[in-house]
């Protein structure tokens, strides 16, 4: 259990940005400089992607490890404050993100979701692998 304040645990929570986060940042700057253009938060579509390249349809997510649950089935279980509110949040992010992919899906989107830990250690891999999404739409 951690030993904050009801007031400072506040503070924490509000302190959270939901966009111009510095993952998005760092990607978003790795793909200006290789030339590739996009629109950020781009509202006309569901989920409200963190990139979008409009060109060639492809969605781009930048996920945090903990808000949308990377290895949920083992870290829920490490979860030690407030499990009645973490658990069905974090739950409820990972269907919403399941449903968004779907809707993108269905619209003719593909559907890119990175965790911020390999956008930060490994930037050059990420851009790969939008360049590749980038090519296979092109024929």
């Amino acid at each position: 259990m951690d030993n904050l304040t009801i007031e400072q645990r506040k503070k924490n929570m509000k302190a959270i940005k939901s966009k111009d986060t510095s993952i998005e940042l760092v990607l978003r700057k790795a793909l200006w400089k290789k030339g590739i253009r996009y629109r950020k938060n781009y509202t006309k579509l569901p989920g409200k992607p963190d990139i979008a390249i409009t060109k060639y349809k492809i969605a781009i997510f930048c996920d945090s490890e903990f808000w949308h649950g990377k290895d949920w089935g083992v870290k829920k279980y490490k979860i030690q404050s407030n499990k009645e509110y973490w658990i069905p949040k974090i739950e409820r992010n990972i269907k919403r993100d399941n449903e968004v992919n779907n809707l993108l899906h269905n619209l003719g989107w593909t559907v890119i979701r990175f965790w911020g830990k390999d956008i930060h250690k490994n930037t050059n891999n990420c851009i790969k692998c939008v360049i590749n999404a980038i090519n296979s739409t092109k024929y």
